[in-house]
């Protein structure tokens, strides 16, 4: 009863602009139902392995991965910003919530996956969503090839086995039998498009060696040998835990790190999908999207998760372009959970194992490759680092964090570099410094080598045209500056300062004491020192 007002809510609120949700499907593009359909199951086919291989991981029920498939891709299709993104339980959350599960157990993890959802629902509510911008294009590049080889490693997994307790390697026939397999996968999936593209190739490749298997009674890992798919609709479950501040104190720094890796995948998801398809995704509502449906995970026995690159590679090199796949392929989901199971748990392993490693290849950012001696040397550092920090550590929020600062602290290193003064003396013997490039922390020791107070005359003019004070460091070294004339009984001038930087100097009035020159094309804030 629960699962069935919060699904009618989905559909009829939409939680982002609190009004009636009057449009399911974006009419003001032509859809093909046939190859959103087909995609969609494809996406279901490929996210139920994933799904309960991190929830195992984790130390979960394994029905509570599929769980937060069906209830994230589902909610995020409907509400999300970004047409074509599929979401689900991904291992990139589930991965932050182990040491929880193990010190408190599930009931405090569905406490965290909810209070991480809320948290995400503020950044959208309050538009951080577009802070994903300044996430620069090397540290994309690590990430996204870092995310292809921990896809294809995660593949190579189910080339081992147990036997006595003990995991080991494919030897002999069924080590031939798994390969040859994803091989006739892999192959039905570069070949089958020269053919035809009426459905997708990854769903015939499944179906093709499913045949296969079942025809000649091939053994095989099936996905039965992971775990069980069977079970009802997601229970409404209150988490049940003690609701006092100690109990917060435990949960918040977990849900705060899955909140912010979550949101970190996704928005660049988003981003890379606004790529490929050649349009714009709202970071902010996607944010909010993400954010309800882990709070319904919290509350439906769900493990709760973010978007799912990999799907959401099937799902676009499949052709659908809609909402429509993504609502079918967590609908598939919740019909295997309740009928399709016996099914299911026999498709072989190795055609899911195909898949993917397809979508690893084509995750790769081969460009990256081709043009790394044309990039800048630090550029390439930062997109190696990450990459390998995403591959070590599996913290994608990590690894782009650390991108960003290195990048930030280069940028901040080469722009420090470019200021610079030209230096005349005009007719009334006053002299002018021009400067050009930005007065900011990194740039002020520079800066300040360029005067000579000793030697300068009796007036002094610093001319910002192709300048600007750009934070307090800047405006420190200003007031230093003043200082040094003032002693020296120089009289110092600021001219051609933009509003922006009038205003900041203005804001600091209690800390610097500037003139700042009359000009007939600039506005005068004030004229102190006269």
């Amino acid at each position: 009863m629960g699962l069935a007002v919060a699904v009618y809510l989905i559909f009829y609120i939409d939680i982002y602009r609190m009004k009636p949700f009057v449009r399911l499907f974006d009419f003001s593009q032509k859809i093909d139902y046939k190859i959103e359909i087909l995609a969609g199951l494809t996406v279901a086919m490929t996210m139920i392995p994933e799904s309960l291989s991190f929830a195992i991981l984790a130390g979960f029920p394994p029905l509570v991965g599929l769980y937060a498939a069906f209830i994230m891709g589902l909610v995020t299709a409907v509400l999300g910003g970004r047409p074509g993104m599929v979401s689900g339980g991904a291992g990139a959350t589930a991965v932050v919530l182990i040491a929880l599960m193990q010190s408190h157990g599930l009931e405090y993890v569905f406490a965290a996956v909810a209070l991480a959802g809320v948290l995400q629902m503020l950044v959208g509510v309050f538009k951080l969503g577009k802070f994903i911008r300044l996430v620069p294009q090397p540290v994309m590049f690590g990430f996204v090839n870092g995310l292809a080889v921990i896809i294809f490693m995660s593949q190579v997994e189910q080339f081992k086995t147990v036997v006595n307790g003990e995991v080991s390697w494919l030897t002999g026939s069924p080590l031939y039998i798994m390969a040859g397999l994803v091989a006739l996968t892999v192959a039905i999936i570069l070949l089958l498009p020269k053919i035809t593209k009426a459905v997708p190739p990854s769903l015939v490749a499944i179906l093709v060696v499913f045949g296969v298997v079942m025809g000649f009674g091939i053994e095989t890992k099936l996905v039965r040998d992971i775990a069980s798919v069977s079970g009802s609709l997601p229970p409404f479950h209150i988490p049940q835990i003690p609701l006092t501040l100690e109990t917060l104190q435990v949960i918040f720094p977990y849900a705060l790190i899955m909140a912010g890796v979550g949101l970190t995948e996704s928005l660049l998801t988003l981003n890379l999908v606004d790529e490929i398809t050649g349009t714009r995704g709202s970071g902010n509502r996607e944010s909010v999207a993400q954010g309800a449906a882990n709070v319904l995970n919290g509350f439906f026995y769900g493990m709760g998760g973010c978007a799912m690159i990999a799907q959401t590679l099937v799902n676009l090199s499949a052709g659908a372009r809609a909402r429509l796949a993504g609502i079918v392929g967590a609908l598939t989901i919740l019909v295997i959970i309740l009928v399709g199971a016996p099914f299911i748990e026999r498709v072989p392993m190795a055609a899911l194992v195909g898949v993917m490693v397809m979508v690893a290849i084509g995750t790769f950012e081969w460009m990256s490759i081709r043009i790394i001696n044309k990039m800048p040397r630090h550029d390439v550092f930062v997109g190696i680092l990450v990459a390998l920090i995403t591959i070590w550590l599996h913290n994608l929020a990590l690894a782009v964090l650390i991108g960003v600062i290195i990048s930030a602290l280069v940028f901040a290193w080469e722009s420090a570099k470019r200021i610079r003064a030209r230096k005349y003396v005009d007719a009334h013997g006053v002299k002018h410094y021009e400067l050009y490039g930005p007065l900011f922390f990194g740039s002020v020791q520079a800066f300040t080598e360029k005067f000579d107070v000793a030697g300068d005359p009796e007036e002094v003019v610093i001319d910002f045209k192709d300048s600007r004070v750009a934070d307090m460091s800047g405006i420190e070294a200003l007031n230093k500056l003043t200082e040094r004339y003032h002693q020296a009984g120089k009289k110092l001038h600021l001219r051609h300062l933009s509003p922006d930087c009038r205003l900041l100097l203005k804001n600091a009035e209690d800390v610097i004491d500037v003139n700042i020159l009359e000009d007939p094309h600039y506005a005068v804030v004030s004229d102190k020192l006269a």
